[in-house]
């Protein structure tokens, strides 16, 4: 499948290429997307808003796991001093404790990821519209991002569109 679509890209470059030798006007660039998605002020700030809005729920999980840990430790070193009935519901108490913030952890990595996805979703579109936006100003005929092997500096303008997305501040237009 790779190698299928890797020959695909070098037959299109290549006819891009004679289609250029035919006509000088054509104009082929290339853009980063990774690094946009990396670099870009807003992507600092949705991770940053994401840290903030799970912070506390992380902090809950982790105070959780101190509880039992603590509990487990009682077991351990009162054990032989309790009575079989407290020593079954303290066993009992530690593996419903258990339970809770395995149910707990899943939920939240569940809305971690959905969070996340959809952080990710308004960035890549605000990227994508960002990318159009620059490739048109600059009467761009093609833009390439995924999949380049090479591209010079003459044709990358991924910095133009990175100091575009930082223009547009932290926020961006999302």
């Amino acid at each position: 499948m790779k190698l299928r679509n890797l020959f695909s890209l070098l037959l299109f470059t290549s006819v891009l290429v004679a289609a250029g030798s035919a006509s000088a006007e054509l104009r082929i660039g290339f853009v980063n997307a990774s690094k946009l998605l990396e670099e870009a002020p807003q992507a600092t700030a949705a991770r940053d808003n994401l840290q903030q809005e799970f912070a506390p729920r992380d902090r809950e999980l982790v105070a959780m796991t101190k509880e039992i840990k603590a509990l487990e430790e009682k077991l351990a070193r009162d054990a032989a001093v309790m009575n079989e009935t407290e020593q079954r519901g303290l066993e009992r108490d530690i593996l419903n404790r258990k339970r809770d913030l395995k149910r707990s952890q899943d939920v939240f990595r569940e809305d971690f990821n959905l969070r996340r996805n959809e952080e990710l979703g308004k960035l890549q579109r605000l990227v994508v519209e960002t990318i159009r936006t620059v490739s048109k100003e600059q009467k761009y005929d093609l833009m390439l991002t995924d999949g380049v092997l090479y591209a010079s500096d003459q044709v990358d303008i991924t910095n133009q569109v990175l100091q575009r997305l930082k223009d547009q501040g932290g926020s961006g237009k999302r």
